[in-house]
């Protein structure tokens, strides 16, 4: 099986591509930094391409040939959610992108969404639930979601939308509250700056992700939305004081320092029923 893996070198991409090649896959990996991957271990495993997918002259025609999947991780301008451009950009330009490649043959396409197309509710999350995003990033994802389903009145092709929720480890953002922790305590900083901490939220080891990731791309039977998330709530307060004990810092935290994220909920986490089904079906095959 040959898959094309788009936004390759990122935090997500890199990762994934690494899944797909330990189940004996083919990839063709594609991203404007070609020197971010010359520096991952896969760069000599796979067919890289270095290209900007939204440009005009962009030929989509030739980077689809041969390929069996698209797993299509590319989204720029993260993580500021707010940002007006996620629907007047991204959206328009990924939505003529994945047209084009499901025009040139490709039949098979995941696509990764998040968790914020669930907006303000709280509590376990169902892939069944109502998407009600409140951020512009938000929003654009779950628009291309229901753009792509519109053209499979026209296309026949798989959709694959897997829903992010909070991912962790290594090659996340440096911004990101454990890559945060874990640069003050490297720093030697007496003190870490947070929230109070209460909120409960769905976190998951990147690894984990990429293989949840994998395992759909090699089911192509499966369709629709899809959880890729822990299912396990924990609080940001306990996410952090697990990492400083890992760490063996005696960092003190400065609790309620900054408010809460108006954008998201106190208490929310994934259902992680149908792809935990898919990862037993998988280990038991």
């Amino acid at each position: 099986m040959s898959v094309l893996v788009t936004g390759a070198t990122g935090f997500v991409g890199r990762h994934l591509v690494s899944a797909l090649l330990a189940k004996g896959l083919k990839v063709r990996a594609v991203s404007r930094n070609v020197e971010a991957a010359r520096a991952l271990p896969w760069f000599a495993d796979v067919e890289f391409v270095a290209a900007d997918i939204h440009a005009a002259d962009f030929d989509v025609e030739t980077l689809a040939r041969g390929m069996d999947a698209i797993a299509h991780l590319a989204w720029s301008g993260l993580p500021n959610y707010q940002a007006l451009f996620h629907f007047e950009q991204n959206l328009p330009c990924d939505y003529a992108f994945l047209k084009r490649v499901i025009a040139a043959g490709i039949g098979q396409v995941l696509v990764t969404g998040t968790c914020f197309e669930y907006g303000l509710q709280s509590g376990p999350l169902r892939e069944t639930a109502d998407a009600r995003p409140c951020t512009p990033y938000g929003l654009a994802k779950d628009t291309l979601r229901q753009f792509l389903q519109a053209l499979q009145r026209e296309h026949a092709f798989t959709l694959q939308w897997a829903r992010l929720f909070y991912l962790h480890g290594e090659g996340q953002n440096p911004n990101s509250l454990l890559a945060s922790l874990d640069r003050a305590i490297d720093a030697g900083d007496a003190q870490f700056n947070m929230s109070a901490g209460d909120q409960l939220r769905d976190y998951l080891e990147i690894t984990q992700a990429a293989s949840m990731l994998a395992t759909l791309i090699v089911r192509g039977d499966v369709a629709g939305i899809i959880n890729c998330c822990s299912g396990k709530p924990v609080s940001v307060r306990a996410l952090v004081e697990q990492r400083v004990q890992q760490r063996q810092s005696s960092i003190a935290l400065n609790l309620g320092h900054y408010g809460y994220s108006a954008h998201e909920p106190m208490a929310f986490w994934g259902d992680a029923q149908r792809i935990s089904q898919l990862k037993g079906e998988e280990h038991a095959a």
